[in-house]
């Protein structure tokens, strides 16, 4: 079966197979969370992105192979309450954004950048630093050498509009920057977003709505 993207609450995982790596996706509650486990073909190495919640649902999505790493996108509780018993059971190392991490219970190993890398296996990632709907969210990049780029937004980039920035206009305007410059500017249409809750979309499909995201401010 083609992956669609379209995962529920106790559902079963949607997988996305690329030449290299393996992305399954997985929805989790109370607040309809998506997590990511991503897998090299080559070395069977893992990376889990936001242990949102359920911790026995990302474990058996995880397996036995376990992880070796896991990565929370931003500060907002929603998207670390497996943490905690995910990385004791697993023994994962924890990546976060610098400006976040402070904000997140479970202390981060490795503190990420703009544009820092992280290595799972033979896939090669890149992590983005987007300013709004928190000050230190992270999207991860993957530049698929055998097609075009997959993007895992967090709640930074959805169909339909930008993260919520709860009404500041300052945050708003920052965060549809970094989006337009950082990935809009140098990403193609084909680029898949993966985003922290709901379905996915591809920068293609958003691209012509950003000035009407611009003037509705939201």
């Amino acid at each position: 079966m083609s992956y669609s993207g379209k995962v529920t609450v106790g559902g079963p995982a949607d997988v996305h197979e690329l030449t290299r790596l393996i992305i399954s996706k997985v929805a989790v509650g109370p607040m309809e969370n998506n997590a990511y486990l991503l897998r090299c073909r080559q070395t069977g190495e893992q990376l889990l992105i936001d242990a949102a919640d359920e911790p026995g649902t990302l474990l058996r999505l995880i397996g036995d192979d376990g992880i070796t790493a896991v990565l929370t996108t931003h500060r907002h509780p929603d998207h670390w309450q497996a943490l905690a018993p995910v990385v004791r059971a697993t023994g994962a190392r924890t990546y976060a954004g610098r400006l976040d991490a402070e904000g997140i219970p479970v202390p981060t190993d490795v503190l990420l950048d703009d544009r820092d890398t992280l290595t799972i296996g033979d896939c090669r990632f890149t992590a983005r630093h987007l300013t709004g709907h928190t000050p230190g969210s992270i999207v991860l990049v993957y530049d698929d050498p055998d097609g075009h780029p997959h993007i895992f937004t967090g709640d930074c980039l959805f169909p339909g509009g930008v993260g919520n920035t709860r009404g500041d206009a300052r945050a708003f305007a920052s965060l549809l920057h970094d989006v337009e410059t950082k990935l809009f500017g140098e990403l193609p249409d084909e680029t898949w977003v993966y985003p922290g809750h709901g379905d996915d979309t591809t920068l293609g499909a958003e691209r012509p709505h950003l000035e009407e995201w611009r003037e509705r401010g939201w």
